[in-house]
């Protein structure tokens, strides 16, 4: 298929976007912006947030890893581990988090460390939640963006540069005004064209392959794709480790991140915010295991087109890789494991009515978690760090050229985050993003840990942040030593909780008992 006819259909999506951002940014004000006037439909919220949590690292990486090989053997249908601990995780959120972000009124959630502990707590949290945003965000867009690259902009001669800025520049110019309002309608969308180009693809090829949907299941569990539970105490992938990090990821990752809990404060009344929370953790897990069904049938696609397992000499020695004859030139094969399976067959093995559909859909992938994390940190970065809502100094025009100037610095910080990501280059991006949240997000965790299951007091001092830079550095240095300090053992997705416990251990040191009055 044409590059140019590809793209052109990303164009039209783009006017899509920016068409529904007119009609929902009209009359808008900083309110409107930072939380949608406090009038989101929880529905339409809790549907979007779907796209928002998965993004285009799911859409790609959850079906890439089911064929993929780890410790000897398929990781298969591991990931559910880790969708089981997102269950408990949401639970947390609905009925410890959202209640007190509700009972305080908070437009930033990290107003609590303020309430609970004083402006430098406050800002350490906030500071930790732009950095933590800004590296995943820009991880998940650099996934997408290279696809797009790698299958479209490089055969017109477009260099990844200018497809990144072009990218981000049609994100700023359907968000700046609207801000969390015009996200929560454009979510929506792009949730609905994710689901609906992953349902089309599992359906066209079990159409293909002449398999319903236990028969697929069958064949996946004789060629090992099925596995689920991962019973080696050693490994990364326990699955006490995976079910315990799911749930810590997604109180923090979620319940603890200005752009998930923006759009969740944004609805009016308490009760409805939590059956958002709810229903998109049930809605989600459904369709966690779509994606992973959908990474074994592309696997079993490729093998009965001729794919073949093999090893490649690798920089750590001998890598799997799964070899298939590329359609366009026979004498040619294509290494198709991983992140590379579904964008591979989408594009070389498909019609192109499915082509089409898996480029809409991934761009809808890829959307959700990039313009919500961009007004996210500009809300975050105006609210918490430059206090705009409590400038009595600047009138309402005044702090509205404020947030614009920040809002357009944050996309020139992912442009540059971007190309970081895309020198260094690595394959399995939705490892990076989980190491990433693991040290990034343990300080938060600890630090609103501390707050909420002690009654001690810390001093307003800058201490607390030294201790919030301290205990990722120590978790550095274990991850890295563990397996020959403690006989092999490996620190995988639990290096978020290890980083919380150390925080909160740094904390109460610190701290000092409640005074009473």
């Amino acid at each position: 298929m044409s590059p140019a006819l590809l793209f052109s259909f990303v164009i039209a999506y783009f006017l899509l976007l920016l068409a529904v951002a007119y009609f929902t940014s009209r009359n808008s004000n900083n309110d409107t912006f930072f939380i949608g006037n406090k009038n989101s439909n929880w529905m339409l919220v809790a549907f979007g947030m779907i796209g928002t949590s998965l993004s285009g690292v799911t859409f790609v990486s959850v079906p890439g890893g089911v064929g993929d090989f780890a410790g000897g053997g398929f990781k298969g249908f591991a990931y559910m581990q880790v969708a089981i601990g997102y269950l408990i995780g949401y639970a947390v959120i609905a009925f410890v988090l959202l209640p007190l972000y509700y009972r305080l009124n908070l437009t930033s959630i990290y107003n609590y460390l303020q309430h609970r502990f004083g402006n430098i707590a406050y800002k350490t949290g906030a500071l930790f939640f732009i950095i933590s945003r800004t590296a995943g965000a820009t991880a998940r867009l650099y996934l997408v963006i290279n696809i797009l690259q790698f299958f479209i902009l490089d055969k017109m001669g477009v260099p990844f540069v200018v497809t990144t800025a072009f990218i981000l520049l049609m994100i700023l110019l359907y968000t700046f005004e609207g801000g969390v309002k015009t996200i929560v309608y454009t979510d929506t969308l792009q949730t609905t064209l994710m689901v609906a180009g992953l349902i089309v693809c599992v359906i066209y090829i079990l159409q293909h392959l002449h398999l319903g949907g236990m028969e697929a299941l069958s064949q996946m569990r004789e060629s090992g794709y099925l596995t689920v539970f991962n019973t080696d105490v050693n490994s990364k992938g326990f699955f006490l480790k995976q079910i315990v990090g799911g749930a810590f990821i997604t109180i923090a990752m979620t319940g603890l991140d200005q752009e998930m809990m923006q759009k969740n404060i944004s609805v009016k009344r308490l009760a409805d915010s939590q059956k958002n929370v709810m229903t998109m953790a049930i809605v989600m897990f459904g369709v966690l295991f779509l994606f992973l069904m959908l990474g074994g049938l592309l696997y079993m696609f490729v093998l009965s087109k001729g794919g073949m397992y093999t090893d490649l000499a690798g920089e750590a020695g001998a890598v799997k890789a799964l070899l298939v004859p590329d359609p366009a030139n026979a004498s040619q094969t294509i290494n198709v494991i991983g992140d590379k399976i579904f964008p591979s067959v989408a594009m070389n093995f498909l019609p192109s009515s499915i082509a089409i559909m898996f480029i809409i859909a991934l761009i809808s992938a890829l959307f959700p978690s990039a313009d919500g994390a961009l007004t996210a940190l500009t809300s975050s970065f105006c609210i918490d760090i430059l206090g705009l809502q409590k400038r009595t100094d600047m009138n309402e025009k005044a702090k509205k050229r404020t947030r614009l100037s920040v809002h357009f610095s944050f996309a020139l910080v992912f442009l540059i985050c971007i190309i970081i990501f895309h020198i260094i280059n690595n394959n399995s991006i939705i490892d990076v993003i989980l190491d990433l949240a693991g040290y990034t997000y343990g300080p938060l965790l600890g630090l609103f840990a501390f707050g909420i299951f002690t009654r001690r007091q810390l001093p307003d001092s800058y201490a607390i942040t030294a201790i919030a830079l301290i205990a990722p550095a120590l978790c550095y240095v274990i991850s890295r030593n563990a397996a020959d300090w403690f006989g092999g053992f490996q620190i995988g997705i639990e290096l978020l909780l290890l980083n919380g416990l150390l925080t909160w251990t740094g904390l109460f040191l610190l701290s000092k008992k409640e005074v009473a009055v």
